[in-house]
């Protein structure tokens, strides 16, 4: 009986040791006491760039592709040429159409002088029939008197006063004279704002033209590296059809931590990681910005959980990592590389207060 109870004894420790393991194994995968931490680490980390996608703004056909997949490039190299040739008729379209404006509004000072003369000249014969008929009243008037006394005749006083008639119609004639040549004054300047734009117009026109036509030539926005060069010689591209891209060096980290990871995590920290394509080389860095809200609200699809069985899983939080200058590695990180985060929460009282 002794010797059962002493095989029994020694077959149960090794089952007891693998239920410790287990145990162990168990607590320190969740970081339960007593193995927690003020690290707080995740493998939910990618290196990030500024990956600009190279699309034309017009549509035409690839006569030129200078460049090849992978290249390094500077701001303002050529990457595709498109055909111009429509491009360069319309500008000189769109000029002919400005120059023939500008000679309408040149015209306009021409014609303004003409109408202003004729302005003048409808002034000068009012003057002149308003002096005749201040002499005609003064004839009519000494006609009169010696009509009245008897000197002179019946005859010669019915020539005076129609002297005097004839005075007042040319008077009249006169005003309207000048009424009529004020108004078309009036109207050759109210035309002025419509040839003056006009002109404006043509010259939208031929900056349009031009704008079109330097759009043919897509060149490089920044320094950087292109990815794969799809573009053909001879294949039609429309607007926004992807060409390439340019992915300029400079580089930085977003680590998705969960939000029962965030207390502690302030801006200012350091950070190390590592990073897989770099046989786990160690890299450092400091947290530059926290996301202001979990990456569920930024998706297309946001989760409805006011509906059906809710099922509570940890959300991410976005955390932007800047990396630090003289590393000799930070040169060979590409967007899109896996990384390692770790933070050390216990700096937290050192790091700057959290901002976005």
């Amino acid at each position: 009986m002794r010797i059962k109870e002493i095989v029994l004894s020694k077959a149960t420790i090794p089952v007891l040791l693998a239920g410790i393991l287990g145990i162990a194994a168990v607590l320190y995968a969740w970081q339960l006491p007593p193995f927690t931490s003020s690290v707080q680490t995740t493998n939910n980390a990618f290196v990030k760039g500024r990956v600009t996608l190279i699309a034309p703004q017009l549509p035409g056909y690839v006569v030129s592709v200078p460049v090849s997949d992978y290249q390094h490039v500077a701001k303002g190299d050529v990457l595709v040429q498109l055909d111009d040739r429509i491009y360069l008729q319309q500008i000189a379209q769109a000029e002919a159409t400005l120059q023939q404006q500008q000679n309408v509004l040149a015209n306009f000072e021409q014609n303004h002088a003409s109408k202003q003369a004729s302005v003048d000249l409808a002034n000068a014969q009012l003057t002149a029939a308003e002096a005749a008929l201040a002499n005609a009243q003064s004839a009519s008037s000494r006609s009169d008197s010696l009509l009245a006394s008897g000197i002179s005749p019946q005859s010669a006083a019915d020539v005076v006063r129609q002297a005097l008639v004839q005075a007042q119609s040319s008077v009249a004639q006169a005003q309207a004279s000048l009424s009529i040549a004020q108004q078309n004054l009036a109207l050759v300047d109210a035309g002025l704002p419509a040839l003056q734009g006009a002109v404006k117009g043509a010259q939208a026109t031929v900056e349009l033209a031009r704008i079109n036509l330097s759009n043919t030539k897509i060149v490089a926005p920044v320094d950087g590296t292109l990815g794969e060069v799809t573009a053909r010689v001879g294949q039609y591209v429309s607007v926004g059809s992807q060409l390439t891209s340019v992915t300029p060096p400079n580089t930085w980290v977003i680590a998705n931590f969960k939000e029962t990871q965030m207390f502690g995590i302030a801006v200012g920290q350091q950070v190390s990681f590592t990073v897989d394509a770099l046989n786990h080389a160690k890299l450092t860095g400091h947290i530059s910005e926290i996301s202001p809200a979990a990456g569920s609200e930024f998706s297309v699809l946001k989760p409805d959980n006011a509906t059906g069985n809710y099922t509570k899983i940890a959300q991410r939080i976005p955390v932007r990592i800047e990396i630090d200058a003289d590393q000799p590695l930070s040169t060979s990180l590409l967007p899109g590389m896996s990384v390692e985060v770790a933070v050390d929460t216990a700096l937290a009282g050192t790091a700057a207060p959290a901002t976005h």
